[in-house]
């Protein structure tokens, strides 16, 4: 199972700063993460999102290409082909962060604002370092799946 967290952010910049620590921490092995998706709001109102690709999704096409590259000397096309048919079908396998939550808190984003979302690996670490990293910034949780006690400490640590 995985734990979703999403933060909203007065600044546009916060969100990518806070992922980079994300990143750090799941760089150190510290922290699964699964998928994330950084959501920015322009002064002009102009919504930019950033949609990594969930690890479903890498891995899926990773295997498609090595099997379509073994289907190479078959059909020419076999590595392009099997890469995307991979990447669907990880990406169906292990579906990431709802298009659809993201498109309704960007509808609600203020102009200069941002969000990030998080799909953690349950298993993938201790959501008191979560929690610790997000101490340097100021956001607003909208939701997470995880438990009351450390949605608290997130809330509290984000003030």
């Amino acid at each position: 199972m995985s734990n979703l967290v999403a933060i909203t952010f007065n600044d546009e910049e916060q969100a990518t700063r806070a992922l980079g620590s994300i990143r750090a921490l799941e760089h150190d092995g510290k922290l699964g993460v699964e998928d994330t998706a950084v959501v920015t709001k322009d002064a002009d109102g102009k919504i930019h999102v950033k949609n990594e690709a969930s690890s479903g999704t890498e891995t899926g096409a990773v295997v498609g290409a090595v099997l379509g590259s073994l289907l190479f000397f078959v059909f020419p096309v076999g590595i392009i082909v099997g890469g995307i048919a991979g990447g669907l079908i990880g990406r169906a396998a292990a579906p990431g962060i709802d298009g659809k939550f993201v498109k309704e808190i960007e509808d609600g984003l203020p102009a200069g604002g941002s969000a990030l979302f998080l799909l953690t690996k349950s298993d993938g670490g201790d959501a008191g370092l979560l929690i610790a990293a997000m101490r340097q910034y100021e956001g607003t949780v909208v939701q997470t799946s995880l438990d009351e006690e450390e949605e608290a400490a997130l809330r509290e640590s984000l003030k």
